[in-house]
């Protein structure tokens, strides 16, 4: 790493401190150096929102972004759903911070806790909406259900172990299939998901993978080459 691209960083630090104490205790700005997966946390303001601290790692979608490259002709990702470990719902905002060649460096990233904002909806929704359950004899016109929110497509989680079991537990759920009884070509694709997600962008990620895949690690680089 070189002297200047450090310095591109650091000159962030004193601006999470500043925007963290206008914006208040309902929002949590965090300064990621993403060159540093497993403890990419560099500073971070009101971090009561989701209990994360310096040193902490980088998020599952922050993951995916580095995987795919979709930072590339943009300049920030706003206005996104995500969840804290302890299930606060929060609004995020993201601004990458790139090098001279485009490439991202750091992120960073604006947390709102929206959570007692989401529940006074549901019960503005429920006292204009009325009940969820409508009599046989009823009519309900059609539209957003109380409580309707936006699904989160991001985990803020406290640790990078946490993140790694975290994501690969979810993405072998969605197959409906437990490890044992997957084939070698099912297991594949898992391992694709897995990748595509950039779960091996973590170090040690292949060994936790193989635990929950019930496999060993040479059938997990196998399958990663095949992929």
């Amino acid at each position: 790493m070189s002297e200047s691209v450090s310095l591109q960083i650091k000159k962030y630090i004193p601006l999470v401190e500043f925007l963290g104490s206008v914006m208040g205790s309902h929002c949590e700005v965090v300064l990621h150096d993403v060159r540093n997966i497993e403890n990419s946390i560099v500073a971070i303001k009101n971090s009561h929102i989701s209990n994360r601290k310096v040193g902490g790692s980088l998020t599952d979608l922050a993951l995916k972004i580095l995987k795919d490259k979709s930072y590339i002709g943009k300049d920030f990702l706003i206005n996104y759903a995500g969840k804290t470990q302890d299930g606060k719902i929060v609004r995020s905002s993201t601004f990458f911070i790139k090098d001279d060649m485009g490439n991202v460096i750091g992120m960073l990233c604006f947390n709102m806790d929206v959570s007692k904002m989401v529940e006074t909806r549901n019960l503005l929704d429920s006292l204009i909406n009325g009940a969820m359950e409508v009599p046989e004899n009823g009519l309900q016109l059609e539209g957003k259900q109380p409580g309707h929110h936006d699904p989160p497509i991001e985990d803020l989680h406290t640790s990078i172990e946490d993140l790694t079991t975290s994501i690969v537990c979810k993405t072998i759920s969605e197959t409906g299939i437990t490890p044992d009884r997957m084939s070698s070509e099912e297991k594949m694709e898992v391992i694709q998901k897995l990748n595509e997600k950039g779960v091996f962008l973590i170090k040690g990620s292949v060994s936790e993978v193989a635990k929950h895949m019930k496999t060993s690690e040479a059938t997990v680089y196998r399958y990663l080459n095949k992929a």
